[in-house]
């Protein structure tokens, strides 16, 4: 029950480190990057939002100025006392006011005159890009610098002019900056909230759940209720929805097909290795029923030995099809002429039967194959073609099975040619599938399918090249294996 216990914690626990943490999701990173967009489009807007605060500040002061300058130009500014004059520069934070009616300029009110003024604002001609740079160059370095401000106010024909210490301003702009900077950071959490909420409900949502399914499905493909249930929308993700719940019914129909195939494949091997070991006794029986000498029983006996070879090759033919796959092949090059005696050698084609062998290789042909392999898809050949002609009796038919060869730069080319009936129409439909590409009654095509596989293995093709009524040509083509670059560097290098 503990080990029970234990598995169901490790899956859960594997569950989990396939599941994405909400640090590392694309709400999390969609959150932290909308904050970012928002923030970033607020510093484009406040650059020129501080470069219009740092002109409409000095313009305030500069009509607050001429406010003042009108009313001591209707006396006599000389006559004002000194402490009425700080007090008039101390409300407005200016160290001296001056007035120019053309080309008369007038020192209206001035305190602490300063040696020298380190920047000159004409509010009139200031252009954005300077209006920009200067309140950046403010608020970053000023503080102690000297400012002469001057420009029309109103419909005044008059220029007023200011100089004022920039201190006071550069305070107003860190003031404004931080207000800016708070309301700025509120908007884009604000912001950042909504879209987050809006495109995690929208998008992040269902992805969520469609990778939830994934994820679930493949711990238990055969369970129904794995399959997601898709939302009623007619977007992207609808679309997507629908089509994963199609998907994982039919790999669930698929993957149980599989399973039934497989269980039937189990029974029917297991079967057959029973009904082989029956076979093979009653093939001994049958050799000695030969024996007999026995008219009736010497009638019956061939017949008998022919359909208990049929069905012995059936199941060993079952049998071979259902064991694992193929291995590799291992390639070296063959003497074909030598291995195509070799098959004829394994036929036991009866002289007596009037069928004729012809092997027409050219005795120095090589080719580079698996010798077995290739052994087995030429035996495999020409049996069929054996079993097609031997079906026909009659004595004046042509019965020849013949095996050629031909290279084309790094390709070879096998033919193997019977002047048997040729194929039906549904055996060349289903030539190369198993159970279904037989030719004559009780067969099973695997002779075709298992050939069909191991020339694939080399890399090569199976082809049926004709099939009439007296002549039926297959053709194996199989290319040289390609040689590595550096192995044929090394063998260059070796000496001779």
């Amino acid at each position: 029950m503990s080990d029970q216990a234990a598995a169901k914690a490790a899956e859960a626990n594997q569950r989990d480190r396939r599941m994405v943490p909400l640090s590392r999701g694309l709400s999390t990173k969609l959150l932290l990057l909308t904050i970012l967009f928002v923030l970033l489009a607020e510093v484009l807007i406040f650059i020129p939002s501080i470069a219009n605060f740092r002109l409409r500040w000095l313009e305030e002061k500069l009509g607050t100025a001429a406010t003042i300058s009108g009313v001591l130009m209707q006396g006599n500014p000389a006559s004002l006392p000194r402490a009425a004059q700080d007090d008039v520069l101390m409300s407005i934070g200016a160290k001296a006011i001056a007035v120019r009616d053309g080309d008369i300029s007038r020192l209206l009110v001035v305190a602490d005159m300063p040696p020298q003024v380190d920047e000159h604002i004409d509010l009139a001609n200031t252009g954005a890009l300077a209006a920009m740079r200067d309140a950046l160059d403010t608020a970053l370095f000023g503080g102690d610098r000297m400012l002469r401000v001057f420009g029309k106010v109103g419909d005044s024909d008059k220029q007023f002019e200011l100089v004022i210490p920039d201190k006071k301003l550069r305070g107003a702009m860190l003031i404004y900056s931080r207000n800016v900077a708070l309301l700025s950071l509120l908007i884009s959490l604000i912001t950042a909230g909504l879209v987050f909420w809006a495109i995690n409900w929208i998008m992040i949502r269902p992805v969520r759940d469609m990778t939830r399914s994934m994820l679930a499905f493949s711990e238990a493909p055969d369970d129904p209720g794995r399959v997601i249930l898709p939302e009623d929308r007619g977007d992207e993700i609808g679309v997507a929805e629908r089509e994963l719940a199609d998907m994982q019914t039919r790999l669930q129909k698929t993957l149980a097909e599989q399973k039934h195939l497989a269980d039937l494949g189990l029974a029917v091997s297991k079967i057959n290795h029973d009904m082989r070991n029956i076979l093979a006794s009653a093939q001994l029986m049958s050799d000695r029923l030969a024996l007999v000498r026995d008219p009736s029983v010497q009638s019956f006996a061939p017949k008998l030995v022919r359909t208990l070879d049929r069905a012995v090759a059936y199941t060993e033919g079952v049998l071979a099809y259902g064991r694992t796959q193929e291995a590799a092949p291992t390639r070296r090059l063959l003497r074909l002429r030598q291995l195509v005696d070799d098959v004829h050698g394994l036929l036991g084609i009866d002289p007596a039967g009037g069928i004729e062998f012809d092997n027409a290789v050219d005795t120095a042909f090589e080719v580079d194959a698996d010798s077995d392999q290739l052994f087995r898809v030429l035996s495999n050949l020409c049996r069929n073609a054996v079993e097609a002609m031997a079906a026909d009796r009659e004595a004046a038919l042509v019965r020849r099975l013949a095996i050629s060869s031909e290279r084309t730069g790094s390709v070879c080319r096998i033919f193997v040619t019977d002047t048997g009936p040729g194929l039906p129409q549904k055996a060349r439909e289903n030539l190369f599938t198993a159970f279904r590409g037989s030719a004559r009654s009780g067969g099973t095509g695997l002779g075709l399918a298992i050939a069909h596989e191991l020339v694939r293995a080399h890399g090569g093709s199976l082809e049926l090249v004709e099939s009439i009524g007296g002549r039926t040509v297959f053709a194996i083509t199989i290319p040289d294996q390609p040689v590595r670059l550096d192995e044929a560097r090394s063998a260059m290098r070796r000496p001779a």
